[in-house]
């Protein structure tokens, strides 16, 4: 189970993910291994839990991420475009643009100008002034809620906060055959699965019940 995937290490937390059926594809594991948490989380880093950043913002338990990076692992494939919501210390923004390399873009977008500044100083921590210096690796202060149109339309977008309802101007950032994941409520929410047709049509899947931090 989830909340027994912590390790002594990365490798081991990732590992643990693996052997528990949440990490299942090559593409997320790779990127999981090599993105250290510990340049990322405050404290507790290879523990299976949610980590305060400060600001009302968290870094979400690592089974979270892999749950959703399998979720979006077709729309990471090298060459697409990536759009992280609520960013935070930039450990998700930095596994997509792992995923989806060189010749694609990941950007983050985060509202607290002192956790992108963090997030830049967590990238280079973390051996990983290659994707900033290619352009491959963006994060930018900006609402979340509005997307980030200037380096849309994406093949897939994460948000790491519950929006009170499903955002409209995410659901227009994503391109045909995009996916969209988010916790949308209040009290009660969900994880959703936001899928755009070839023909512009959104089809919404509920995944599953979560607790996260409210978006804003």
């Amino acid at each position: 189970m989830a909340w027994q995937c912590s390790g002594q290490s990365n490798a081991a937390l990732v590992a643990n993910l693996k052997n528990a059926g949440i990490i299942q594809s090559p593409a997320v594991e790779k990127a999981m291994l090599a993105v250290d948490r510990a340049s990322y989380a405050p404290k507790y880093v290879y523990e299976d839990s949610p980590q305060l950043l400060g600001y009302n913002v968290t870094i979400s338990a690592p089974h979270m991420h892999a749950m959703c990076l399998e979720g979006l692992v077709g729309h990471l494939k090298p060459g697409m475009r990536a759009l992280d919501v609520g960013s935070g210390s930039g450990y998700l923004t930095a596994c997509m643009a792992l995923m989806v390399g060189v010749q694609g873009l990941a950007v983050g977008i985060e509202h607290v100008p002192d956790l992108v500044t963090k997030s830049l100083e967590n990238f280079k921590k973390d051996g990983k002034n290659s994707l900033l210096e290619s352009g491959n690796l963006r994060v930018v202060v900006g609402d979340g809620r509005k997307g980030h149109p200037p380096e849309g339309p994406y093949d897939a977008i994460h948000v790491g906060a519950a929006a009170p309802t499903l955002p409209p101007a995410l659901v227009e950032q994503l391109k045909p055959g995009g996916r969209l994941i988010i916790p949308v409520g209040t009290s009660n929410q969900a994880l959703l699965q936001v899928d755009k047709g070839q023909d512009g049509k959104v089809t919404e899947t509920v995944l599953s019940g979560v607790r996260y931090v409210p978006l804003t």
